[in-house]
């Protein structure tokens, strides 16, 4: 029988001192489908494996520290009580830095399906490493080399080799309307509105083209912009009834800058089925037509 986290385990861990934090998490196959060509119709299908929440917990560090964790400490294991046993190696710098154990989502206890009792955060990382139903830490010296950090969640190359920890989500945005599925029903003024994130930190600029890329103009960013967080833009525009395409792509504040697909795959390949599968971050087309109907279209 898996033995969940006891009620007397659950209060001492809410007698630390406890942080909040606002964040996304993405699931790093996110997109997966639209590696090789347009596949799915709208944006929910194609980039709605993400969420932003409000988690609220203790930090990993704190509890490491107590537990007297020793100077060659470079991983810890975080597994969890699913039938699975989804199990996850961190880097202990980041374990250390930011990642800490949630009990609270949108100020009440996590729901069953999000992890209860208590679930990792693991900000700006992929989402399967935000280990649910936690039952199990531990500490060594290098990283475990599970199932889901060799056979899965790894990124096959062009060469045959497949990256490796590729833990961290890059900057990345899509315009949700107008959108795949959608249909505008005329011509004039139609703003355009959509997210951007990023995992290695804070949204500084997106930006938005109406004719496929070939020209860029600033769109403006609703506050609050908070790192590692989703953050709404918007774009005003004036469409003249002609079919064009919709873009958008972001910068963050490392100065990492979105990038278009064939960029992504001169990098990453096509080897396999459907691609690399995980991390496609590449800038999004939306075409829309004569008749105003928008549709999903990848451009050179």
């Amino acid at each position: 029988m898996v033995r969940q986290p006891s009620k007397f385990a659950m209060a001492q861990l809410r007698r630390y001192p406890a942080l909040s934090r606002i964040m996304f998490i993405e699931c790093s196959g996110n997109t997966l489908t639209e590696w090789s060509k347009p596949t799915l119709p709208t944006v929910q299908q194609t980039h709605g494996l993400t969420s932003t929440s409000e988690w609220t917990g203790v930090r990993l560090a704190t509890l490491l520290n107590e537990a007297g964790v020793r100077g060659g400490a470079r991983w810890v294991l975080a597994e969890g009580a699913d039938g699975a046993a989804m199990t996850r190696s961190i880097p202990i710098d980041k374990a250390m830095k930011d990642c800490f154990l949630a009990y609270e989502q949108n100020g009440e206890a996590i729901r069953p399906e999000q992890g209860y009792p208590l679930r990792l955060i693991v900000p700006g990382f992929e989402g399967n490493m935000h280990i649910k139903w936690l039952r199990r830490l531990e500490v060594a010296d290098m990283p475990f080399m599970t199932r889901e950090e060799t056979s899965k969640y790894t990124d096959l190359l062009p060469d045959g080799r497949a990256r490796q920890f590729s833990f961290e989500m890059e900057a990345k945005s899509v315009i949700t309307s107008p959108s795949g599925g959608m249909t505008l029903t005329e011509p004039g003024f139609h703003e355009v509105t959509g997210i951007a994130w990023s995992g290695r930190g804070t949204i500084k600029r997106v930006e938005v083209s109406t004719d496929g890329g070939r020209r860029w103009q600033p769109a403006a960013l609703d506050g609050p912009v908070l790192p590692i967080c989703h953050t709404r833009f918007r774009f005003p525009w004036r469409w003249d009834g002609k079919t064009t395409v919709l873009q958008s792509r972001c910068t963050d504040d490392t100065g990492y800058l979105q990038p278009t697909l064939a960029q992504l795959v001169a990098v990453r390949g096509l080897n396999g089925p459907v691609g690399s599968i995980y991390h496609l971050n590449a800038i999004q087309s939306w075409q829309v037509g004569a008749d105003g109907k928008v549709t999903n279209v990848q451009i050179a």
